[in-house]
């Protein structure tokens, strides 16, 4: 194979995983016209079309898929490869793929960024925010973060975080307006923050459990999300009661007095954040290195 014919490949694979021209142009160092050029090139020199492309999206063709289908599985073994032989010399380059829940992008990646990148300057992190039950595999990416119970069948699963505890919260002014409700019942008379499930698009029914006895409440409010943060800001400024994981930036608006918890004999635990990925024989040394990283071990532990 010629090293142009290579090259129209490794474009046309990294197009189909960014689903993106821009995306894909961007980690392979072209102008998106160029990477264009490329998969033209690639299209005639095959003598079908193997992208479907609008304005806003693009997708293999069926041509594209089977294609694809036989192509992937080559380039990450060599990935694979190149990383092993990397790992020998003690020096770790590439990039890791993560798709992770908003509250771990938050808590654990965040904070740890920096630590990561000085210790691994040739390494990109490729961080993808994601709230639904995303299927890893079929994304392309080297692991996951989600809840426990959550997880992908065949999985390997490492604890990041104990359990978490769930909170009901509302602002001082809220409580002072409204009341304070006393059993989760109540609630169907108050104002409540809605969160809206990304993989079902229905709206989550609010979990409570006291002395064996499981509720589950549907609220109704002024507002809906799929984002922690905008929930939490609407209960931060009056709007209702919001129910959320206490680790996510909860803790200190309670602390300082901006929200206060109510139904706290109600709340109920749920399974802490883990990472997983894929059941191989071989875990890169880079996805390890991560997992060191989130986990303040060595060489990141803090003393």
């Amino acid at each position: 194979m010629r090293g142009s014919e290579y090259a129209e490949l490794k474009a046309f694979v990294a197009v189909v995983e960014r689903q993106s021209f821009a995306q894909a142009a961007k980690q392979l160092g072209l102008s998106p016209s160029a990477l264009s050029q490329t998969i033209r090139q690639l299209e005639s020199r095959i003598g079908t079309r193997l992208l479907n492309r609008t304005t806003r999206s693009v997708a293999p063709s069926s041509s594209g898929e089977q294609l694809y289908n036989r192509l992937a599985p080559l380039f990450r073994e060599m990935a694979s490869a190149v990383a092993q032989a990397s790992e020998a010399t003690g020096q770790m380059s590439g990039t890791l793929r993560i798709n992770t829940l908003g509250i771990a992008a938050r808590t654990l990646i965040a904070p740890r960024l920096a630590r990561f990148h000085q210790a691994y300057p040739d390494v990109v992190l490729d961080i993808v925010v994601d709230d639904a039950l995303a299927d890893i595999v079929a994304g392309r990416f080297d692991a996951g973060i989600r809840v426990g119970g959550q997880l992908e069948k065949d999985m390997i699963a490492i604890r990041l975080t104990p359990d978490l505890n769930m909170v009901a919260v509302a602002s001082p002014d809220y409580l002072a307006r409204r009341g304070t409700p006393k059993s989760p019942a109540d609630l169907h008379e108050h104002a409540c923050i809605n969160w809206r499930l990304q993989i079902e698009g229905r709206h989550y029914r609010w979990e409570f459990e006291k002395r064996e006895q499981r509720l589950e409440v549907a609220v109704d409010g002024p507002v809906v999300t799929n984002h922690a943060d905008v929930g939490i800001a609407a209960a931060v400024n009056g709007l209702g009661i919001a129910y959320h994981f206490e680790h996510d930036g909860i803790a200190e608006l309670l602390a300082q007095g901006r929200l206060i918890q109510v139904l706290a004999d109600w709340s109920i635990k749920r399974p802490g954040l883990f990472l997983y990925y894929p059941n191989r024989q071989h875990r890169p040394a880079l996805l390890g290195a991560f997992i060191d990283c989130l986990l303040d071990r060595k060489p990141f532990d803090q003393g």
